[in-house]
């Protein structure tokens, strides 16, 4: 839970400090909500990366497929209907796609949220007759508390439902505005794969 709650602060961190020239080109942003006086109080990042690889190996009793990159890196996922690796072969070309998302929402102070962590897994796949595709995907929320905010150096400090706290620096102040002790805030950090088959004949 520690190191899930970890990779949350670190996450809401990127999302502070990001800067404009940098959101442009690897990201898509928007506000999540707004408050009465019109200042953004949630914000979202979504960043999408697409890669094209080959299958390297296929294991039927295990479940599994091993799929190679055009780098040359490895990666073997879980197949829920064994009966799909009927339709795959190896060297057969895939397409991949990572998507990673980090959202926060800000909570007044006084609103009844509570600290806490909760973690969401699921996992999806094509159905009988169509094409061997899956997906599988991790949502982790974590709700911390403001304990601290220093205008003058751009940071606030959060701390964690298990006590532990992060400082992290804003490179846009604006991201701290309507921002006040004690006020919650909610993390939510996605990450999601989807592959199958590459119909067009590329990944070769």
């Amino acid at each position: 839970m520690k190191t899930m709650l970890t990779a949350v602060l670190i996450t809401s961190s990127m999302l502070l400090t990001q800067s404009p020239a940098f959101a442009q080109s690897t990201t898509t942003s928007a506000p999540a909500e707004k408050a009465p006086a019109e200042k953004p109080v949630g914000r979202k990042e979504t960043s999408v990366t697409k890669v094209r690889g080959t299958v390297s190996a296929i294991d039927k009793d295990a479940g599994t497929v091993t799929l190679k990159g055009p780098k040359g890196n490895t990666l073997t996922i879980e197949v829920n209907d064994k009966s799909k690796l009927d339709q795959v072969h190896v060297g057969d070309p895939v397409v991949a796609a990572y998507i990673e998302a980090v959202a926060f929402r800000v909570q007044k102070a006084g609103s009844g949220a509570t600290p806490g962590v909760s973690v969401q897994e699921s996992r999806v796949s094509s159905k009988p007759g169509e094409t061997p595709a899956g997906a599988i995907g991790r949502e982790v929320t974590a709700t911390v508390t403001i304990t601290a905010i220093d205008k003058k150096a751009h940071t606030v400090t959060i701390k964690g439902p298990k006590g532990g706290a992060e400082t992290i620096k804003a490179k846009d102040p604006k991201n701290l505005e309507g921002l006040k002790v004690g006020d919650m805030v909610e993390i939510t950090y996605t990450q999601a794969l989807a592959v199958s088959l590459d119909k067009s004949g590329k990944g070769k």
